[in-house]
């Protein structure tokens, strides 16, 4: 069951990524189209931002997708790094998905909780291994 579940959580990734590389890319545009600025910031100072939040933010995405998928291809934990960075990918997600309530609505939170809900149950499934206890002498009975 886990490796499904790590291979769709990359995938909802990747997807992810290109979603956001594209509002940015609209929101990059209309800023420079309409000249717009925010407290007198230079608009294309804002487009250029925005273009760079973009990138950024579509590349750490890719970054999580693929130690998903390479824990899922695997079938083994993500070692100390990994774990940070979907654990932290998590995090984001969670307090994205609090301010997606009020800014876009509930669909978009749903969205967000579902993809929370995916890294979580990555982590949880491929999480530290029941370790074996030590094996101990039987002990027989002596005879009287």
């Amino acid at each position: 069951m886990r490796r499904p579940v790590a291979i769709v959580t990359a995938l909802v990734l990747f997807g992810e990524a290109v979603g956001i590389v594209l509002i940015n890319a609209v929101l990059a545009t209309v800023a420079e189209n309409q000249h717009m600025s925010l407290a007198g910031m230079d608009p294309d100072a804002m487009s250029a931002g925005t273009w760079v939040m973009g990138g950024v933010s579509g590349l750490l995405l890719v970054l999580c997708g693929l130690i998903a998928l390479i824990a899922g291809i695997r079938d083994r934990a993500p070692g100390r790094v990994g774990r940070i960075v979907l654990i932290g990918c998590a995090v984001v997600h969670g307090v994205l998905g609090a301010f997606t309530v009020g800014l876009v609505g509930w669909a978009a939170f749903a969205f967000m909780m579902v993809v929370l809900a995916l890294l979580v149950l990555t982590l949880l499934s491929y999480g530290p291994e029941s370790r074996p206890q030590a094996q101990r002498p039987e002990l027989t009975p002596t005879a009287p």
